[in-house]
């Protein structure tokens, strides 16, 4: 029997796509958004009624104009936020991505640049961190 009580969570789902090329990864610098002038991942909240593909895929493209179809989940994370709000954050690799970024939100993004994994900037997202060191470890150990 339930405690009437009982608080139950409510996640939010963030899928990032962690985009590689030539041992460089794709960050882009937050603005006027959580985390402003930090270096974070493409993405966004998963949507009713969306795949956790298509929403990669939607994302990356509104975000930085690059196509990808092909994603593959690396790391899932979960994050209790000093805002209250409790996520998954599902980090997805894009494979065989076309075309170069071009910052397709302004409003959101002040720069998009490609570092290479050796040399990632200090001020990364916090919420993004963990991914990002999942994803290369993974990489290294390929």
């Amino acid at each position: 029997m339930k405690n009437k009580k009982e608080k139950r969570i409510q996640f939010f789902i963030g899928v990032n796509p962690l985009v590689a090329r030539k041992n460089k990864l794709l960050l882009g610098k937050r603005k006027n958004v959580f985390g402003d002038n930090t270096w974070g991942l493409p993405g966004g909240h998963l949507e009713f009624n969306e795949t956790i593909e298509k929403c990669a895929e939607r994302e990356l493209f509104e975000e930085t104009n690059i196509r990808c179809k092909t994603f593959i989940i690396s790391n899932i994370i979960s994050q209790f936020r000093e805002d209250d709000k409790y996520y998954l954050q599902i980090g997805v690799e894009a494979k065989n991505i076309k075309g170069s970024p071009i910052i397709m939100e302004p409003h959101k993004c002040h720069e998009l640049k490609w570092f290479d994994f050796d040399k990632l900037p200090k001020n990364i997202f916090r919420y993004h961190k963990k991914q990002i060191q999942v994803f290369l470890k993974n990489k290294k150990l390929k």
